[in-house]
């Protein structure tokens, strides 16, 4: 095993990128925010602290690096004339009660703190300790912004406590019933 923490970037490129594409929901920019954090992480990689968390060091990364974007998309005006708007896509939706389209509407309609809880702990399987650390706040606000996370989908997609989901899609049963998703 290598002493270079570095050659644990790698490792970590698939959970990255369903990350920056649960945030910004668009394959392209998300590619772009992975590798933004790639050369962030590579050019700072010494200020990384060995036997620390590799993985929740490059999600804050990329995090840090998401609001920056927004932040920044905030004062530009994108797609005037609805070039990039015409050129969308959306995947048909799968079997199940909970159709993929009917969770994603739910899913957007969430604040970002609460969606980003919910992916980190419900779909990353992230600790909730681990992702207090990621989005620095506190073990309980993370566990208060999932708790009510998943009370706001339940409410949005109409779902009883008692209701039986069937969905073919282990990451969005994770993320609506607090279970882990199944190691791959």
């Amino acid at each position: 095993m290598s002493d270079d923490p570095r050659d644990e970037l790698v490792e970590h490129l698939p959970a990255l990128r369903a990350f920056a594409l649960s945030l910004t929901r668009n394959g392209a920019v998300a590619d772009d925010m992975v590798q933004d954090t790639l050369v962030k992480a590579w050019s700072k990689i010494s200020s990384f602290e060995p036997g620390t968390n590799m993985r929740a060091w490059l999600f804050t990364i990329l995090r840090n690096t998401y609001y920056s974007n927004r932040r920044k998309a905030g004062r530009e005006v994108s797609d005037a004339e609805g070039v990039f708007t015409e050129s969308l896509s959306e995947k048909p939706a799968h079997d199940g009660r909970l159709q993929m389209a009917d969770f994603r509407r739910a899913f957007v309609q969430l604040t970002d703190e609460q969606r980003e809880a919910l992916i980190l702990v419900g779909a990353q399987g992230f600790s909730y300790e681990d992702a207090a650390e990621t989005c620095g706040v506190a073990v309980g606000t993370i566990k208060s912004r999932v708790n009510r996370a998943r009370a706001r989908l339940g409410e949005l997609l109409k779902l009883d406590d008692d209701d039986n989901l069937e969905m073919t899609d282990q990451a969005t049963m994770a993320v609506v019933t607090g279970a882990r998703p199944a190691a791959r």
